[in-house]
């Protein structure tokens, strides 16, 4: 009857979406790195555990009243509250009591409770002997006071800063990842120190009761001599214990060479990973940003242009360099293969991306990037490099909302404008960031005086304003030449005089900007009294 009715409530658990939100908020609260309710808990903590430690140290000298005492009762309290929480989050014990339950089904098998309870218990059990939740057990441990032994436990109130101190998480994380290389060391050590510690105690003790009267305190003299600190409080007499001194001073010294080179390795090896969490923390600051896949040259114009824009963005490319110097420019910079799914997700592009370029100079891997990208996101903007014609459908294929050819267009503006210096200076100074000129591009509305002109009969020339090109979707235009294909529209370049303006196109023009705000303001009104009439 237990069993049944413990395989029914976890199979209740499965399916509750409650359960799932309250964990999920638990989770968010205490481990989710990305959450925001997280950094005001760390902050929460942080105050509460350094109250603690001063109550502590008033505690020394003064006796706590009734508030101080239940003020500490308090905060053990939250302690234990989040202790059990986290042991909770850890793992999902219904999970693994319904695996078991139907591995059994499977296999035809009896279902032995005992050891489903066993199995979660082992596992929760591998998260309680972790160092930080013992740390945190050991904090909970030290509000019991009559035992004075106890006491010491209080110290780990401070450890448990490691907890919300990401750097400080970062160095354990260093420790970890050498677990083989200081275990090795701990060895080595441990044999130093005991074979020291005989060693001076058959030597000195006879000849220097006084200074060495016991193990322990030949124990003692090993290890400050080891760690080369050398109090003086107690010193060899005997040639053979100044010898072994000798001997353990060299010895210490290696040994602490060997350690500072392993966490130096360890931390060089952390530093791109810290690094990168610091972006993605930036990251998570913007409300929206546009993630920029090469940094080569294509993609420092669009990196230099969006920060005179104001607007984020982060840079991905798998050059050491170009990161290096997107990093000096001080942008946002995660040295990785952007075409990577794992990559793409820790930038954002589910999160608060709201464009993708693929600005790299290889065509094949801004396919890939564009498919990735795609893939992980079926809502975002991707706009991509083409360096060859025959690869514009293949980024297309791939999901790409546009694609340019950088190339291609400089070399119709070339060709077009070679023979008019004043447009080709134009165009030259807008590249080039100058003010005296700017690109736009106007919408003719419909019923407009410019809907069903041609653009023989548009002088541009007294507007002070010169036509780049059109954008239309319209049928008729499929007979002029200089087409740039852009999705579902096309570009005219520099089209005839005999190109008959539609409803909906877009003038792309070149000129001052108070030439081209009158021009709009001219087309605007033009169309106001139409709009009135069909309202």
């Amino acid at each position: 009857m237990l069993t049944r009715l413990i395989i029914y409530f976890a199979y209740v658990l499965k399916r509750s979406l409650r359960y799932r939100r309250i964990k999920l908020f638990f989770y968010d609260l205490l481990e989710n790195p990305d959450s925001k309710i997280k950094a005001y808990f760390d902050i929460f903590m942080i105050c509460l555990v350094m109250t603690s430690v001063l109550l502590l140290i008033y505690e020394v000298n003064s006796e706590l009243n009734e508030v101080d005492i239940w003020f500490e009762r308090g905060i053990i309290a939250l302690f234990i509250w989040e202790y059990l929480l986290r042991v909770w989050l850890c793992n999902d014990s219904h999970k693994i009591f319904l695996d078991y339950y139907e591995k059994t089904r499977y296999l035809s098998i009896p279902f032995r409770l005992r050891k489903a309870i066993w199995l979660v218990f082992t596992q929760k059990m591998a998260y309680m002997l972790t160092p930080l939740a013992l740390i945190d057990l050991l904090a909970i441990i030290s509000i019991y006071r009559p035992l004075q032994i106890l006491r010491i436990f209080l110290i780990f109130r401070l450890l448990k800063l490691f907890r919300y101190f990401n750097n400080i998480k970062l160095f354990a994380d260093v420790l970890a990842s050498k677990r083989f290389e200081l275990y090795t060391l701990a060895i080595f050590l441990g044999f130093l120190i005991f074979i020291g510690s005989i060693s001076i105690y058959l030597l000195e003790h006879r000849d220097n009761s006084k200074q060495v009267s016991d193990l322990f305190d030949a124990l003692y003299f090993t290890i400050v001599t080891v760690a080369t600190v050398g109090f003086g409080d107690i010193s060899p007499q005997t040639t053979g214990g100044r010898l072994v001194a000798m001997a353990m001073i060299f010895s210490g010294l290696g040994v602490l060479s060997f350690f500072t080179s392993i966490i130096v390795s360890a931390l060089s090896e952390k530093i791109p990973e810290l690094r990168d969490q610091k972006t993605h923390s930036e990251l998570s600051r913007y409300n929206n940003f546009v993630i920029i896949c090469g940094f080569g040259r294509v993609g420092q114009h669009i990196a230099t242009q969006l920060e005179k824009d104001q607007q984020h963005f982060v840079i991905i490319d798998i050059d050491v360099e170009r990161i290096a110097k997107a990093k000096r420019r001080g942008y946002l910079a995660i040295h990785a293969d952007a075409s990577r799914n794992k990559v793409l997700n820790a930038a954002g592009i589910n999160n608060k991306a709201t464009a993708v370029l693929c600005t790299t100079g290889s065509d094949v891997i801004n396919v890939y990037i564009t498919l990735t990208s795609r893939h992980l996101n079926p809502t975002i903007r991707i706009i991509s490099r083409a360096n060859h014609r025959e690869n514009v459908r293949k980024l297309y294929q791939a999901g790409a909302n546009d694609v340019l050819q950088p190339f291609e267009i400089a070399s119709l503006v070339v060709a077009e404008y070679i023979g008019q210096p004043v447009a080709f200076e134009a165009i030259v100074g807008i590249i080039n960031e100058e003010k005296n000129f700017i690109m736009e591009a106007l919408c003719i509305n419909a019923g407009c005086f410019l809907d069903g002109m041609r653009l023989a009969d548009i002088d541009f020339e007294q507007r002070k304003l010169m036509l780049v090109g059109v954008i239309s979707t319209h049928f008729l235009h499929q007979k002029h030449k200089n087409k740039y294909p852009i999705k579902d529209q096309h570009f005219y370049f520099n089209p005839a005089t005999s190109f008959e303006l539609q409803a909906n196109d877009l003038l792309v023009l070149l000129g001052k900007e108070v030439s081209i705000d009158y021009f709009r303001q001219q087309i605007e009104e033009s169309s106001t009294p139409k709009r009135r009439l069909k309202s």
